[in-house]
Order: C-alpha cells, then sequence, then structure tokens
C-alpha cells in the first residue's frame, strides 16, 4: 500500500525527473549546479529521498523554477495525469508488491513515456470514477488475476493440507464427516461449534458462520447441508491451520476494505476445498472421467456422493487441478444466480485463466444468452421441479461455439435450487477451450450425441438468426449495423462523386 510519504516523495521526484530533461541537463550538470551528489539526485527522482529546504532551494534555482511548485501537490498538464493517478485510490490500494511490481519503478517508467500514455491513464481514471469503481472491485480484479498467475493452483496451500493431515494421522480419504471436522478444529485450536446463537436471531438468517475471536466458537446457523457445514468446518481449520490474522469472520465478508483479508479468505477456502476433495483422489477421479466415451451427467454426479462438497466447490477444484496435472490452462468459471420468474440472470463469480475467454461478465444491464448451458440449465432444474417436484441438484455439458469467433468451449454446468429459498435458483460452469491436448484428454468429446450450440455474450449483441431462446432484440447489433451502412453509403458517394 501506498503510504503518503510516498505519495509525497513520488510527486517531488517527477517534478524534479520532468524539469532536469525538459532543459536537457545530464545528472552530472545538475549536480554540478546544485552540489548534490548524483546518487542523491538519482534517489530523488525515483522517490526514494526528499530532500530538506536548503537543497529544494538549490534545485529550484539550478531548474529555473519555484520552490513553491517543487513543494506543492499540483503539476504542469503534461504530469497531472500522473499525479491524479498517484493520488487516486489505485495505487493506495492495489497491491502491486504481490506482482513484483515497484511502486516508484511504475512511476518512473510512466514519467517518460509519450503524451498519449500519459493520455490513456487519465481516461482510465476517469472511467474507474464514472463507473463507481471502489477498492472492492480493484481487490477482486487482482485476487482473479493472482489466481490466474499461479493457474490458480498453490502448491504451498495443498503441502500445508497434507501437513494438517499427516500432523493428525489422517488417511488420504476422500472426505470427511462433519464430527470428524469438528472434533479436529476443538483438538488443534480450542475452537467450539455452537448452532443454536444464529438461529435464534431472525435478523441473522442469512449469516451463514461468524467466528468470535475472544469466545473462540464458530457459530453455525441452522438449516445447512452437511456440505455447507463441511466447507465452512474446513474454512475455519483453514484459518486457524495457516494462522491467517486478517481475515472476515463472516461467512460472506460484509465490506471488503482489505485485500489481505480478501486474499487470506480465498487461502482459507482453498485449505478446506483441498482437505475435502484429495488432490491424488481427486486427479484419479478427472482420470476415469477423462475415459468416458459418451457424456455421463449421472456419473458425474456422483462425485457429489462421494465427497459431500457443494458444486462449486466440486467445479472450483476442477480447475485447481486441470492446469496442473492435465496441462488445461485455458478454462474459465461462471456462477449464476435467478430469481423465481428467471427474467434475470446475474453473473456473481467469474475467472478466467489464461486469457479473457468468452463468455463473460457484462456490465451494462443486458441480457446474458439463453444458448449458454450455465442459463439453459437453470431453466431445465426450474421446468423439472414443476413437472416432478426435483429437487436437484442436475449436470449437463454442451460445446458452446462462440458466434463471430473460431473459439469453442466444453461447458460443464451443475444448476441447483437455492439453499434457503428454493424459489431461487444458481448454476456453476467450468468452461474449457477445445483444442487438439482437451480432445486428446477426454474421449466423449467425439460422442456425436454430445449438444453443440452457437453462443453469444447477450442477446442485444448477438447476430444468430434463428435463436429460439432470444429474450430481447439485438438493438445494439443492429445501432453497429447502421452505423455501418451509413459509413459504407458515404464511401460509396466518395467514390462516385459527381461535380455540379
Amino acid at each position: 500500500m501506498l503510504r503518503e510519504i510516498d505519495t509525497v516523495k513520488l510527486i517531488f521526484g517527477l517534478k524534479v525527473h520532468q524539469l532536469r530533461q525538459e532543459q536537457d541537463l545530464s545528472y552530472q550538470q545538475l549536480s554540478d549546479r546544485t552540489g548534490l551528489a548524483i546518487s542523491y539526485l538519482h534517489n530523488i527522482e525515483k522517490g526514494k529521498k526528499y530532500p530538506k529546504a536548503d537543497k529544494i532551494l538549490a534545485l529550484a534555482r539550478a531548474l529555473n523554477t519555484e520552490y513553491n511548485y517543487l513543494v506543492s501537490l499540483d503539476a504542469d498538464k503534461r504530469l497531472k495525469p500522473i499525479i491524479d493517478l498517484i493520488h487516486s485510490d489505485f495505487l493506495k490500494i492495489f497491491p502491486l508488491e504481490l506482482f513484483g511490481i515497484n511502486t516508484p519503478k511504475l512511476i518512473e517508467l510512466l514519467s517518460v513515456t509519450p503524451d498519449k500514455v500519459n493520455a490513456f491513464i487519465s481516461t482510465v481514471i476517469k472511467i474507474v470514477r464514472n463507473h463507481h469503481l471502489q477498492g472492492e472491485d480493484f481487490y477482486k480484479a487482482a485476487l482473479r488475476s493472482y489466481q490466474d498467475l499461479h493457474d490458480n493452483y498453490f502448491g504451498d496451500l495443498e503441502l500445508a493440507v497434507q501437513e494438517f493431515k499427516s500432523k493428525n494421522t489422517l488417511k488420504q480419504q476422500p472426505g470427511f464427516e462433519t464430527p470428524e471436522l469438528e472434533h479436529l478444529l476443538h483438538k488443534n485450536f480450542e475452537v467450539r461449534v455452537n448452532r443454536d446463537f444464529l438461529s435464534s436471531r431472525p435478523d441473522l438468517t442469512e449469516v451463514r458462520s461468524y467466528y468470535s475471536v475472544k469466545n473462540k466458537v464458530l457459530y453455525l446457523n441452522g438449516g445447512l447441508s452437511s456440505a455447507q457445514e463441511k466447507a465452512l468446518l474446513g474454512k475455519e481449520i483453514g484459518f486457524q491451520f495457516l494462522k491467517l490474522e486478517e481475515r472476515p469472520y463472516e461467512t460472506r465478508m460484509m465490506e471488503v476494505d482489505s485485500f489481505d483479508k480478501l486474499l487470506n479468505n480465498f487461502k482459507a477456502s482453498y485449505f478446506s476445498v483441498a482437505l475435502l476433495m484429495d488432490e491424488k483422489e481427486m486427479i484419479e477421479d478427472i482420470e476415469t472421467m477423462a475415459r468416458w466415451r459418451t457424456w455421463d451427467a449421472e456419473a458425474f454426479l456422483e462425485l457429489f456422493a462421494k465427497y459431500d462438497v457443494t458444486s462449486e466447490m466440486l467445479i472450483q477444484r476442477l480447475t485447481n487441478l486441470l492446469p496442473r496435472h492435465f496441462n488445461i490452462q485455458d478454462l474459465f468459471f461462471l456462477r449464476f444466480f435467478a430469481r423465481p420468474d428467471l427474467q434475470k440472470f446475474e453473473m456473481t463469480k467469474e475467472m478466467h485463466l489464461s486469457q479473457l475467454h468468452n463468455p463473460h461478465a457484462n456490465q451494462l444491464d443486458e441480457h446474458y444468452c439463453r444458448r449458454w448451458i450455465s442459463i439453459n440449465l437453470v431453466r431445465q432444474l426450474k421446468a423439472q421441479q414443476g413437472i416432478s417436484n426435483t429437487e436437484g441438484p442436475i449436470a449437463g455439458a454442451q460445446i458452446s461455439r462462440y458466434w463471430g469467433t473460431p473459439n469453442a468451449y466444453l461447458c460443464i454446468t451443475i444448476a441447483k435450487p437455492g439453499h434457503n429459498h428454493a424459489d431461487n435458483s444458481s448454476s456453476v460452469t467450468i468452461g474449457l477451450l477445445v483444442n487438439d491436448k482437451l480432445k486428446r484428454l477426454f474421449r466423449f468429446l467425439n460422442d456425436p450425441k454430445l449438444v453443440t450450440k452457437d453462443v453469444h455474450t447477450t442477446c442485444e449483441r448477438c447476430g444468430i438468426s434463428d435463436c429460439g431462446a432470444r429474450a430481447v432484440p439485438p438493438t445494439v447489433l443492429q445501432h453497429h449495423r447502421r452505423k455501418e451502412n451509413i459509413r459504407a453509403t458515404l464511401e460509396e458517394l466518395e467514390r462516385h462523386r459527381v461535380e455540379g
């Protein structure tokens, strides 16, 4: 995080650097004029040193500027975009160090870039402001990028799980029973579990769990499934065993006010997933799945019975292990939420590895393509609930060819009703780019019965003419086509211009 004193040093250094460059002065020449060592001038420009008043006065005289200009936090138009960036929350909250980026070096590079790059920075800042992007948005984007950087596989956390199992002489079993996890939590960390308090408070029905540091009690709400309870118990074991002090205490973070808190929450969740779904056991399951001649939804759902985990945990575990052990890096993860009327589908979580794949979230209040299996399977689930009272979950697979691109994805989806609100629905999807590697891994990709559909991002942008699932007309596409027609007509007029 960029401190206030760092900001002052950086702005001062930028001004000295710009003035020296504008006057075509070398470090040696500026040193001769001021009596300051060359190494000291280097550190000033890099934002590492802030000189005393007498040295600032010497610099101002040597650079033909005013003392007050050097010490103020404003700058001329050329430097203003960079100064705005420094003043913005971005450098204060974005965890650059996590990605090996040195903030002073970044500023130094920006300061010598052409004016067009400065204009780009200014544009980014305006976009951030206009779309009301907050620290939480940066934190979540940084976490997704961090996952991508590591192919969503974290060997240190996998080793921590193995260390915990070894310490407690646990077998490499496919799953745990709830009482066993509860016992491990108390035995190792003296944390007790209380299932009564949250259930007794109507205003806390949405809070699945809460950890009290003072009382060393993990409060669990009533009505949770065994899979949900085990996920929360495993996560608390992760927080305790990894000694993650900066953390949220409720299941869903009420306020994402720190990247470290968000990162530690992810680490504890990863620990829980790895604890409940043993790495070696899951690899064997994926290898078995790879040998299927045809897609088998029932066999895929049997993994729930084996591990007794949530659908999101199962899909997330695939995103951990496929890149690491099967060399499948091009993938995405999506989670959708739908209310009972199925009029609006909200993408509540997404992650992309290796590239920004399609489909992706759209923040323009448009209608997501109903041809995606992520949405279609939710609709199927609601239809089955109405006919046969199917509780779900249900699973499905589809080859999704993305309209207008050469890309196709194997999409595997699980849809289920809401736990506390059965009228609501959600789905989780893993999408795998169809290429030679994927075809060699999964034999069922050659199954002619595997459904293949052309898909798009949203109905408003889709040019598929025979779509029977369209929710609204392709208004954005029609607007673009009108502009193209106008442009083409004007170009034709130019080619056949007749002088009057």
